[in-house]
């Protein structure tokens, strides 16, 4: 599959549900409209293999997910660990995706590094030791500080990647200052690209004093001329890696489903092997 598109999670995308549609029963309904999903949960904690389990029979066979590394790992919790602990901790987080690692079912395994996440000796080692400890894995790589695209460090950044066979996680997102990155248009890994459109919302992106600042920070929804200047991008792209997956992430205001849906029509994309699509009782 090509170009797989699909969304962050699967809960808060009203337009592909009805409202019929139980909580238990929306990843397999969102599996008739999409290829591919972001496991945002497993962000916030590592989830049980049980859930792996679920996710897996609810899905076809096809279908893939992007997991998110646990924050604690990409030192969104601001604790210090050893090495020792730090692979400790890496360890259960791989058991927990045995699950889908064993059926073939992961397009990537997603670290999303902080904005605090520099251009430093100590940053570039930790790289280095979860590509050793995740040897094994399709690992993307996103950064969310820009000075890893500084012009000083922009071609080691992505020769250093190139090297380590990390997946590029380029970037469509507001030009914020320190805790934004700039659009990256280069794949670094031999097969696989991952793009993350996260909307153009720059008064939300950064803290404003607002109380709903986390709430507003992707409410965006991409205009047809700004999805069909990426869609020649993805064609671009297309010369350089075989695989390519977009995913919206631009949902605070639920628009990223239907973006997601946009840019398959644009892209002239369609999946044959999805999930039945449910019909309501009496539709004509």
């Amino acid at each position: 599959m090509a170009i797989q598109i699909g969304v962050t999670g699967w809960g808060d995308h009203a337009s592909l549900y009805s409202h019929q549609t139980k909580g238990n029963e929306k990843l397999s309904e969102y599996a008739s409209h999409f290829p591919v999903v972001e496991v945002d949960t497993a962000f916030y904690a590592i989830q049980p293999q049980s859930h792996y389990e679920k996710w897996i029979k609810q899905t076809p066979e096809s279908f893939r997910f992007v997991i998110k590394a646990f924050s604690h790992l990409t030192g969104h919790d601001r604790q210090e660990r050893t090495k020792q602990e730090a692979k400790e901790l890496m360890k259960q987080y791989e058991e927990s995706i045995q699950p889908a690692w064993e059926k073939g079912k992961i397009n990537a395994l997603l670290f999303q590094f902080p904005p605090w996440f520099d251009v430093k000796k100590q940053n570039i080692q930790k790289l280095r030791f979860i590509r050793e400890w995740l040897s094994d894995y399709p690992l993307a790589l996103e950064f969310r500080n820009q000075s890893w695209f500084q012009p000083q460090y922009k071609d080691q950044t992505l020769s250093f990647m190139k090297d380590q066979q990390w997946i590029h996680t380029i970037c469509d997102e507001p030009q914020a200052g320190e805790g934004s990155v700039p659009r990256v248009l280069e794949p670094t890994h031999p097969t696989k690209s991952l793009v993350r459109f996260h909307g153009r919302n720059i008064h939300g992106w950064n803290k404003n004093g607002r109380e709903d600042w986390r709430k507003v920070r992707f409410l965006y929804r991409y205009n047809e001329e700004e999805l069909r200047e990426w869609a020649e991008r993805i064609h671009e792209l297309k010369k350089q890696t075989p695989e390519i997956t977009l995913l919206f992430n631009n949902n605070s205001g639920g628009d990223a489903a239907d973006n997601a849906k946009q840019m398959q029509d644009i892209l002239g994309v369609t999946y044959d092997d999805l999930n039945p699509r449910q019909m309501d009782l009496f539709q004509f």
